[in-house]
């Protein structure tokens, strides 16, 4: 992290220490608003890395995903151990209309390095507006209660990672997370391949082999 100050579960930035407690949280994983419990991310969303996202996500390159899945096997801890891993779900429309849904492309290839099962224990049961241009507080009023638990409990107990392409403010995703843990996971981490806050990121690199391909990463899972 390059900024001086930061959350340790969500690692948002702060510009001081005051938004955060004797324990590094800030006011929102204090108060479960976050939904989930740690977040990790591979790079900041600029540059090269901005790109490819978008050739992956609204060019259908989806050959990306793969490289795409090193790349999030290198941001995860090696000390983490999970269970499942889980998809951000798309609403029908949005996937209908893409013809895939990226996270899940990249949940896939998490879940291969990591040998867990993907599980799609969750679904997005509304459309949301663009959260584009909204303050964190609109941002949240907007997804609440887009996700639903599906019938069953398949998480029961179980270490959940959930996977998403970009982090913003992480709205999206504490919703996403939070409809998880009412599905029976007991934790939840968030793992993303690039963040928007560039303060909390240090400078992108998109490692190549003498090939010109990618080199397979080991995940920690």
């Amino acid at each position: 992290m390059s900024a001086e100050y930061f959350c340790v579960s969500c690692r948002t930035p702060f510009l001081n220490s005051s938004p955060l407690d004797e324990n590094g949280r800030c006011a929102l994983c204090r108060n479960g608003l976050r939904g989930f419990d740690a977040a990790y991310t591979f790079g900041s969303y600029e540059g090269a890395l901005r790109e490819l996202i978008h050739l992956f996500k609204y060019g259908g390159v989806r050959t990306l995903a793969k490289p795409f899945g090193g790349h999030l096997a290198v941001a995860l801890p090696r000390n983490e151990q999970f269970d499942a891993v889980v998809p951000m779900p798309l609403h029908w429309l949005r996937r209908w209309r893409r013809g895939f849904n990226q996270s899940d492309l990249l949940a896939r290839e998490v879940a291969r390095r990591c040998g867990v099962p993907v599980i799609h224990a969750v679904r997005r049961r509304r459309s949301t507006l663009s959260q584009a241009g909204l303050t964190n507080a609109k941002r949240r009023a907007n997804v609440a209660g887009a996700f639903a638990p599906k019938q069953g409990r398949p998480l029961e107990g179980k270490r959940v990672l959930l996977i998403d392409d970009v982090m913003t403010t992480g709205a999206t995703a504490a919703a996403c997370a939070l409809a998880i843990k009412r599905a029976g996971a007991r934790y939840v981490a968030l793992l993303t391949l690039a963040r928007t806050d560039r303060r909390s990121m240090a400078p992108v690199r998109i490692p190549a082999t003498a090939g010109g391909g990618f080199p397979e990463e080991s995940a920690s899972c």
